[in-house]
């Protein structure tokens, strides 16, 4: 804490001529500085409790940097790990996705992952955690429980684990192991067109789409779906290297400005290109951001692929990472990109914020018109609008409910426990029977829904007791009531294709692992459709990228 505020004391009021503006920022930012370590000095001295200085001040940084923006972040030595998996997708650990269900003492295995020490030292998904290295899980957190199941790289670790269809526990010896996601998780054929998804930009993602590319062309790929749906960014210089696949070297692709020149920088692409010519269609939604929408939007300025989906996220924001004493970093947004049309695609302002302190959405009517080197028209602001627009389809409120809740968890382990192979990767398919016996164990089931009309009429009915007035509607409230009772059954077989694609989905995670869950949820994604579709009509897709007569 001396250290932090030494140069306070020795900070002087007079200002020079011609430096008023400049000064006046400093000495508010040194006045407002040694406030803050006096109220905390005083709280340390003086508060009835003793205080914990390090959890204190942290709130206060994390209190101050909540008013910037959400991608500006302190963390602290002890978070570090947590850093570096967001910009490497690299941890030491045993390779498992835990979970933690309401109303459950225990965390369970959720989905351990292919050829990761999970799934080599033999644990398997729907084993509850009961014990790490002797000590009790019961009652923990979920983040108590992953904490203690990561550490250093090849240190060993006892887990005592309770297994469906296993009498006794299971005490499971591990050797903890450097954990690195895939960025493309799945890649394959969808007929005549290769299809890649890339779930996040992590260090070398660019090179495991690059293979996936390549090997696609190997097996006759006439175009490429590149999907970057729900991927919310991450290395800029790899989004710049994705791109560089696919338009030819020395392209210029971003410009980043910020405040301080160290933060201005141009990225173009080095490297030669796979090919300039195959068709490409790049899946984007709502969740598209950052580098997601660098390589759509650069990929729709140059003309050279058509963004299909709907309005990707708007983030148009830098951040960069700045090291502070006691190995602490904050991550800092620095600066804003452009693409190569010239616009920066942000959608909301955080420097300017109403009465109430929030930030706000750019509209669309003020929105820029800038031009893709074709000359087709492109806006500023509020994400990438998409070149053929795909509605995002609205999903029934029971599919989250059983989703989320742990009968569909312990149903799939049921399932598993009786059949030791299902169709091949991306065939999978319940049968009617599987179906109707999956109805029977959610009815038989604790499984609970309540429907948002019957929460918004609940609301109402107590609105309506405290104005006095629920007497009156008494009568009208129970009639409503009883129409808008939930019946599970009838949902059920209404909704059976939603729900049916999720209870698949879940059981082929179970036999493939992360490749199974991807391949098999393609199925009947009209997203994907419309882009074979769009492939497949060479007339149509050319007619979309056509340039704009002058």
């Amino acid at each position: 804490m001396k250290r932090l505020f030494r140069g306070i004391a020795l900070f002087t009021i007079f200002l020079p001529a011609g430096a008023v503006a400049q000064e006046g920022h400093e000495f508010q930012l040194s006045k407002n500085l040694e406030i803050f370590h006096e109220v905390i000095s005083e709280l340390d001295m003086y508060y009835v409790d003793t205080i914990n200085p390090a959890r204190t001040i942290e709130r206060g940084i994390n209190a101050v940097l909540s008013g910037i923006d959400p991608y500006t972040e302190y963390f602290p030595e002890s978070d570090k790990n947590e850093l570096k998996m967001m910009t490497t997708g690299k941890y030491a650990g045993i390779g498992a996705i835990i979970r933690q269900y309401v109303g459950h003492d225990y965390i369970y295995i959720d989905e351990p992952y292919e050829g990761m020490p999970a799934v080599r030292y033999g644990l398997k998904a729907g084993d509850e955690i009961l014990r790490i290295d002797g000590e009790s899980m019961k009652g923990k957190a979920s983040q108590y429980v992953s904490d203690h199941l990561r550490g250093e790289a090849d240190t060993r670790l006892t887990i005592t684990v309770r297994r469906p269809g296993v009498q006794d526990s299971i005490d499971v010896e591990l050797v903890r192991s450097t954990i690195a996601m895939p960025a493309v998780p799945y890649y394959g054929m969808q007929g005549e067109y290769g299809y890649i998804l890339l779930e996040t930009f992590t260090e070398n993602c660019s090179r495991e789409v690059m293979t996936a590319v390549l090997d696609l062309k190997e097996q006759g790929a006439k175009g490429i779906v590149l999907d970057l749906r729900g991927n919310g960014g991450g290395l800029l210089n790899e989004a710049v290297e994705i791109v560089g696949l696919f338009v030819p070297k020395g392209t210029k692709l971003v410009e980043t400005r910020g405040k301080v020149p160290m933060v201005m920088t141009s990225y173009v692409t080095e490297r030669n290109p796979i090919d300039v010519e195959i068709p490409l269609v790049v899946m984007v939604d709502d969740q598209s951001a950052s580098a997601s929408e660098i390589v759509s939007g650069s990929l729709q300025d140059l003309d050279r692929a058509v963004i299909l989906g709907a309005r990707t996220f708007g983030k148009g924001l830098v951040q960069t990472t700045r090291m502070l004493p006691y190995n602490g970093t904050l991550k800092v947004t620095t600066a804003k990109y452009y693409i190569p049309s010239g616009r920066c695609i942000q959608e909301i302002d955080y420097s300017n914020r109403n009465e109430k302190g929030q930030a706000q959405h750019i509209p669309d009517s003020l929105t820029k018109v800038f031009h893709t080197a074709a000359g087709r028209e492109v806006r500023d602001g509020g994400g990438i609008r998409p070149d053929v627009a795909v509605s995002m389809d609205t999903m029934p409120d029971i599919m989250y409910s059983i989703a989320n809740d742990i009968v569909l968890f312990n149903y799939v382990t049921d399932y598993c426990l009786k059949h030791d192979s299902i169709a091949p990767i991306g065939q999978f398919v319940l049968s009617d029977e599987d179906y109707q016996a999956f109805k029977e164990y959610v009815e038989a089931s604790d499984f609970k829904f309540v429907s948002n009309s019957s929460k918004a009429l609940k609301s109402l009915r107590q609105m309506a007791q405290m104005e006095g007035l629920s007497g009156k509607a008494a009568a009208e409230f129970d009639a409503l009531e009883a129409k808008l009772q939930y019946d599970l059954k009838n949902d059920l077989d209404v909704f059976r294709d939603d729900i049916e694609r999720v209870v698949t989905t879940e059981i082929a995670t179970r036999y493939y692992y992360q490749k199974g869950a991807v391949a098999q949820s393609l199925r009947g994604d009209k997203f994907l459709a419309e882009a074979l579709k769009v492939l497949s009509d060479r007339k149509r897709y050319d007619s979309i990228l056509k340039p704009v007569a002058k």
